[in-house]
């Protein structure tokens, strides 16, 4: 027999620890190369751009630091509304299939 309020309490566990592990992807830092070492860059597990490191060789070094600022807002600025337009097109094409059952909030699953 189908035990709806136990299903309930399986949701909300299920969505306490994919928030816990949500939580925790900002804590990961992970860094990448490119050009032979020449530029770096360090995100965390939320896609978020934390710094650029670009050697002060490929441009003016009194500019290196404005440049490295400016990069990192414009990734996370375009990284930020993709994510926004993404979330607005997977609603769209799901409007619908979903069932709309008042307290189940299923828009975390979706990005």
């Amino acid at each position: 027999m189908f035990d709806m309020m136990k299903m309930m309490g399986k949701m909300k566990e299920v969505q306490a620890r994919l928030k816990e592990a949500q939580d925790s992807l900002e804590r990961l830092h992970i860094t990448a190369e490119a050009g032979a070492g020449m530029v770096k860059a360090t995100v965390n597990g939320k896609k978020q751009v934390l710094s650029i490191d670009i050697d002060p060789s490929l441009f003016k070094p009194e500019d290196q630091s404005i440049v490295q600022d400016l990069v990192v807002a414009a990734i996370n600025k375009a990284t930020s509304e993709a994510e926004v337009q993404a979330k607005d097109l997977l609603k769209k094409s799901t409007e619908g299939l979903l069932p709309n059952i008042p307290g189940m909030d299923l828009s975390n699953l979706m990005g």
